[in-house]
């Protein structure tokens, strides 16, 4: 079975709950495109409902019988953004990213070492910041038959001492999927499903309590309905009345347009509501 990284056990009903929900930015353009010699370039925008407008062009180069992929960046806050790396070279099942960072303006810099080793029935990363601290995060799932365990830690090599801890559980199927996480140092506890009820339908839902914070449990449920080949349209209401409406649609090949909303269901007469769109135009 294929095992999924730890960030990813609950990555089925995190998408439907989180992904393609076009109302946390005012407006978004993304336009891919890739030249003859296969570079690719992704031009992104982004608008916020408050504050400026950031974005960012990169460029991304992969030469296949070498497993080596070179990625560069560069933000509209001045940062000079680089990602070397290597896959199924040094080892098979092993990925490398070496990640860096340097700002001019204030000469700030940056530098990180990721490690991704992946086998039929185990999924192992580690990241380790380089410069800050340095720190290391370590997390690894083992899988079987569709059910998943899997653990994170995190460590101060400076300080010598464990920073945080998590736990998860979870069981994969094809059409649905369930995970129980713990995070925080085993603090706040999450329960999350998913469900392809069929090929037009998708249901999912998350509960979470902060033990810290009280006895309240929070509740998220969402739902998309696929309208045709080529649109969607999801739907998705939290506990505390928050609902969002998004549609996407394949205006034509390559040209890709989101709408979303999102609506305080206890305020409606108050400016509480957002609204958002998204272009992705590729080449």
């Amino acid at each position: 079975m294929a095992v999924p990284a730890f960030s990813d056990i609950t990555k089925a009903s995190n998408d439907l709950l989180n992904k393609d929900f076009y109302h946390t930015s005012a407006a978004t353009l993304e336009v891919k495109s890739k030249a003859p010699n296969g570079v690719s370039f992704n031009v992104k925008g982004r608008s916020a409902h408050e504050g400026p407008i950031g974005g960012q062009i990169e460029a991304k180069y992969a030469d296949a019988p070498s497993g080596l992929t070179l990625t560069q960046a560069w933000t509209t806050l001045n940062s000079l953004d680089t990602k070397v790396e290597l896959d199924n070279t040094i080892a098979k099942g092993l990925k490398a990213e070496v990640l860096t960072q340097f700002l001019p303006s204030t000469q700030s810099k940056g530098a990180k070492l990721n490690l991704y080793f992946k086998q039929p029935n185990f999924n192992a990363r580690a990241f380790f910041d380089l410069l800050k601290g340095p720190t290391a995060v370590v997390d690894a799932v083992l899988g079987h038959d569709g059910f998943l365990v899997g653990a994170e830690a995190g460590y101060d090599v400076q300080k010598a001492a464990i920073t945080k801890y998590s736990a998860a559980v979870g069981y994969n199927a094809a059409q649905y999927s369930a995970g129980i996480t713990a995070t925080n140092n085993l603090s706040v506890f999450s329960a999350a499903y998913y469900h392809k009820v069929n090929s037009q339908v998708e249901a999912g839902a998350k509960a979470t309590w902060d033990s810290k914070s009280g006895d309240k449990v929070g509740l998220e449920v969402a739902s998309k309905y696929r309208l045709d080949p080529t649109s969607f349209a999801k739907a998705k209401i939290n506990d505390r009345g928050i609902a969002a409406l998004a549609y996407n649609v394949l205006l034509r090949p390559g040209v890709t347009l989101g709408l979303g909303a999102s609506f305080d269901t206890q305020k409606l007469n108050e400016a509480a509501h957002k609204v958002g769109a998204s272009f992705t135009f590729e080449a």
